[in-house]
């Protein structure tokens, strides 16, 4: 079989709308090919914020190690916290509680330029999870220098 029989002949317009449809399918069919190869994996399950809850907490959970499930479940001092360390136990959570601060008359900033050293760290590790960072400081944090102090709660609702 010749390439005229095959698409019709070359017998004026009629066959050109077929030639032209062959070689735009070809073209279509080609590129298609080539663009969902370039295309970057997609992020993985829990990654994605559109993906129901549900499905992305046990996408995540089918991903980690024991280790890595306690490390999520352990809290350290601020005093003994650093990248290394949270990055080598996957350690979940950091709490500066009293007396627990990063330099003598810390400012603002410092204290920013800790907690963002620290998630960093934990956001390097193989699975990326974000620490939970808290101060234990009910009224007000006085070892932040500068900072306002308040009375507790219960306080100012005795005020009344």
């Amino acid at each position: 079989m010749n390439f005229q029989a095959a698409f019709g002949g070359f017998n004026g317009v009629s066959s050109s709308p077929s030639l032209l449809l062959f070689f735009f399918l070809l073209l279509s069919s080609s590129s298609l090919i080539i663009t969902t190869e370039a295309q970057p994996s997609p992020l993985p399950l829990y990654k994605d914020p559109k993906a129901p809850l549900e499905e992305r907490v046990a996408d995540l959970l089918s991903r980690m190690t024991l280790a890595e499930k306690i490390g999520q479940m352990t809290q350290i001092d601020r005093s003994t916290a650093n990248p290394e360390l949270l990055m080598r136990l996957n350690i979940g959570s950091v709490l500066s509680g009293g007396g627990s601060i990063p330099a003598p008359k810390a400012s603002p900033a410092m204290w920013a330029d800790m907690i963002d050293g620290l998630q960093n760290a934990a956001l390097a590790t193989r699975l990326g999870i974000p620490i939970i960072y808290g101060i234990d400081a009910v009224h007000g944090h006085n070892n932040v220098y500068g900072a306002t102090i308040f009375p507790h709660n219960i306080g100012l609702g005795a005020t009344r």
